[in-house]
């Protein structure tokens, strides 16, 4: 450590002061969140009101004696808490994350020795000791330095490092985020020079603090499919509860047999009881977590993806989202003259730009940790490696450092003929300038030269030269006789796929929008270059916070581009958003975007780049930072749906004739046509099973040329709901059809409800591949190659073959030997039940192709 640090005279806290203030004001830590054990999680699980039925029924079951029936009701129970209790264990981090991240190891000074220790040891008044590559432990004010810069983009989302200047004993601290403040804040990392700080702020005091505050207190809404399929199992579960009831009373009244007519009627409860609904959202959910994982988008809760096929917003950060999050030297400038660097290139530098390589290596570290002079050094030796511009055995003689007066850094070196000193400087092109004391029609050449890079949004600096005699070397680098060499240019390169996602995006209905903490001109460029709607209509953080909500939620109706922005307002654009019901996307990396992320409808964070933070608090993330993941995620998410659509209209249909067949013969005073047993059948094998078959079919081809669909659509629509029905009453007449007539040509009651079981089995695979598509013909669909459907039709085929054929199986079924004739017409009268609506469907069909 320089001893320009004057650390001799400091002594710090002693270590009794120390422990006295961290039982006060405790560790240097953020509070992680109070976990919920198993029996809370089975309580909220069990209270929904399927669940209460299931575990009723099955008790019920028990008690009776019916043993199997009971296992297989409760077992549903079981599976469901299961899955939510992994979910459970798997979610809701993000403090501790935070918590990780600001608790690094420190350098300090106490009792007037230098110690490591825990990051969550350091207190309030603590003296640190920063160093290239250190992360700041705590929030602290500097007391000196030496050319400190410190990467903040963790709390502003900005690439580039920023200068720390000395306190002067008055400056109250602000907000992270521009250059030469004398504070540094917890998490932030050190990529240039040392220094010496006071802490002034620990724990969830600290600007990272506050932020986990803000994330702690933003509670989670359910989604809207969430909440849709709660009231369909609780409606459906009110009317199994009454019409379980009213089949009780009358088997009771007519029958004489209350025993039966309790049977009776939790057969007919489980007939109506949609406990499809919630395992099929699993299974639809789950998998398409799986698909997207193809895709490279992590599912961190499984509630995104469906919520995402809806999104009508995405709000995106620039930095390290839609750029590299790393900073390329892309342009140089030597008199007045622009020439723009490709490192794929083979031609060789220009020999006029060579002499900027050159210093501007000499006025950067030899190992240089600032990502800045670390892509200098990579360009210059690109292209300049075995010349004479690479001076690798050059000796470093002094450093005069940059300041708040001066920002410009100047490197001096002593050249190989032992006469002279060169001298190298960088840094801003104003301060450059007037290191070289330019002429005022030399500043205005210069400017015409700075505009023109600036409005490719680049970040610039300057380069000089200088020679010296080998004397005392000058207090000041004004002293020098510098000479302007000229101008690098710097740009966060944009990442290939953005554009045309974002075309993508447009194309489908989503509105983007860019929020970032970068100056408007360059936000403006970025906006250009990758096709943003208005892009030179923006709004900057000043103007927003003089903004009241309603004059917020108006301006963003046309507005998609938010100019330096801190992380509070970033939380405010989204609320505004779902204010104006809009379904919103977060991308982000950052801690300072936690927040948002977490605020958002769908948060989606990056893999690579972003933080614990930002992935804890979100439902997705992009494992390889590609900005078309979303656009692939979002097409996921909107087949998601339609097949879901699909697979609930194909539910409610086949829960009609099942609930009917339950209910009719006790009401007409015919024998029982469905045991406990058939239902198990029905819904633990063919059900579940079809559910995989509507989640694996492929998407409808104008999927991404329609806009999102409305905020509030349900599952079921009059259209839906009356198609279902029909569906589902036509399959009811066909198999009561089959059960009178058996009945009635003297068949027998085993034979008379292994015919209409049957039928009732054809009738429901009927109804799974004609609901596959209601835009393709019947056997169009099982051309389709869908192995799910194959699976399932040939397993269900082969479970009624062995529950007809098989004796003990048979006798458990309560079934009889069915002949060749027999199901020719059960499987005749299954079809049946069904060709009126493939006619519909064709007809549709020729009236769109009419069009």
């Amino acid at each position: 450590m320089d001893n320009k640090l004057d650390l001799e005279n400091i002594k710090g806290l002693k270590e009794e002061e120390a422990s006295l203030r961290i039982k006060q004001e405790g560790y240097n830590e953020l509070p992680s969140q109070k976990k919920k054990n198993i029996f809370i999680i089975f309580f909220e699980v069990v209270r929904e009101p399927m669940l209460l039925l299931l575990i009723g029924c099955g008790l019920i079951y028990l008690v009776l004696g019916e043993s199997n029936d009971a296992l297989i009701l409760l077992s549903f129970v079981f599976v469901v808490v299961g899955i939510t209790f992994y979910q459970e264990r798997k979610t809701e981090r993000a403090l501790e994350a935070l918590r990780d991240l600001s608790s690094p190891r420190a350098l300090v000074i106490r009792g007037g020795l230098q110690r490591r220790i825990a990051g969550r040891e350091v207190v309030r008044e603590d003296i640190i000791i920063l160093r290239e590559g250190d992360r700041v432990p705590a929030d602290a004010v500097v007391l000196s330095s030496v050319n400190l810069s410190v990467n903040e983009s963790l709390l502003t989302g900005e690439a580039m490092p920023v200068r720390k200047s000395e306190w002067d004993g008055s400056q109250k601290s602000k907000r992270p985020g521009g250059d030469d403040l004398p504070f540094v804040y917890s998490g932030t990392l050190v990529v240039q020079g040392r220094g010496v700080a006071r802490v002034v702020s620990v724990g969830i005091n600290t600007e990272m603090g506050k932020i986990g505050k803000s994330l702690r207190d933003i509670k989670e809404e359910d989604s809207l499919l969430k909440k849709e399929t709660a009231k369909i199992v609780r409606n459906f579960s009110i009317a199994g509860i009454i019409l379980c009831t009213l089949v009780t009373i009358i088997y009771g009244f007519t029958r004489g047999s209350w025993l039966h007519g309790v049977l009776s009627g939790l057969t007919l409860g489980m007939a109506m009881l949609p406990e499809e609904f919630p395992v099929v959202l699993i299974i639809f959910l789950t998998l398409g977590a799986w698909r997207m994982s193809k895709y490279q988008v992590l599912t961190r809760r499984t509630h995104a993806i469906e919520t995402l096929g809806a999104a009508t917003v995405l709000c995106t950060d620039k930095t390290g989202t839609l750029t590299l999050n790393t900073m390329r030297l892309t342009s140089l400038c030597v008199k007045g003259v622009n020439f723009d660097i490709d490192l794929k290139q083979t031609q060789a530098l220009p020999e006029n730009v060579h002499d900027l390589m050159e210093y501007a290596i000499l006025a950067s570290q030899k190992d240089p940790f600032d990502p800045i002079e670390r892509e200098i050094k990579h360009v210059g030796e690109s292209f300049l490696a075995n010349s004479e511009h690479i001076h690798k055995n050059w000796h470093l003689v002094r450093e005069y450092i940059l300041s708040k007066q001066l920002l410009a850094l100047s490197h001096v070196w002593e050249s190989p003929d032992k006469k002279n000193y060169v001298i190298a400087a960088k840094g801003s092109p104003e301060a450059i300038a007037d290191l070289c004391h330019f002429s005022q029609s030399q500043n205005k050449e210069l400017m015409t030269c700075i505009e023109d890079m600036a409005n490719r949004g680049l970040r610039i600096l300057g380069v000089a030269k200088a020679l010296f005699k080998k004397t005392d070397l000058p207090q000041a680098q004004h002293d020098f006789a510098f000479e302007f060499v000229g101008l690098l240019g710097f740009i966060d390169p944009v990442r290939l796929t953005v554009a045309s996602s974002i075309k993508e995006a447009h194309q489908a209905g989503i509105k983007v929008i860019m929020i970032t903490g970068d100056y408007p001109g360059t936000a403006v460029h970025i906006a250009k270059q990758i096709g943003l709607i208005n892009p030179e209509q923006y709004i900057t953080g000043l103007e927003l916070e003089a903004m009241d909500h309603l004059q917020l939620r108006e301006r963003i109706k046309t507005v998609n581009v938010f100019a330096r922005v801190v992380p509070e307002q970033k939380l405010a654009i989204v609320n505004a958003l779902k204010a104006n019901n809009e379904i919103v996307a977060m991308t982000g990396d950052g801690v300072n975007d936690a927040a948002a992320l977490k605020s958002a409808n769908i948060g989606i964070a990056m893999g690579e780049r972003g933080t614990d933070v930002a992935r804890e608090a979100s439902g997705l993330v992009l494992l390889n930072d590609d900005f078309s993941s979303i656009v692939h995620a979002n097409r996921m998410g909107r087949r998601i749906f339609d097949n879901l659509k699909k697979a609930a209209a194909y539910i409610l249909a086949v829960h009609v004739p099942i609930a009917g067949m339950s209910f009719l013969p006790v009401l007409l005073g015919l024998p029982i046509m469905l045991l406990p047993a058939h239902i198990a059948f029905l819904e633990l094998i063919i059900d579940p099973a079809c559910s995989t078959v509507f989640e694996s079919s492929p998407e409808e081809k104008n999927i991404m040329n329609r806009p999102p669909r409305p905020l509030f659509e349900s599952l079921f629509n009059k259209k839906s709901i009356t198609f279902s029905l029909l569906q589902g009453l036509s399959i009811l007449a066909v198999v009561f059809a089959v059960y009178i007539f058996a009945l009635f040509i003297k068949k027998g009651d085993l034979e008379a409800r292994t015919l209409a079981f049957s039928t009732l089995v054809f009738a429901n695979i009927m109804l799974i591949i004609t609901n596959l598509s209601w835009s393709q013909g019947f056997f169009k669909i099982i051309k389709s190659n869908n192995r799910a459907l194959s699976f399932v039709v040939s397993g269900a085929m082969a479970a009624l073959a062995l529950v007809i054929y098989v004796p003990f199986l048979r006798n458990l079924f309560h079934f009889t030997f069915l002949h060749f004739d027999d199901i020719a017409i059960t499987l005749f009268s299954g079809v049946v039940s069904l060709i009126w609506f493939e006619g519909l469907k064709k007809l549709k069909l020729k009236k769109i192709s009419l069009k």
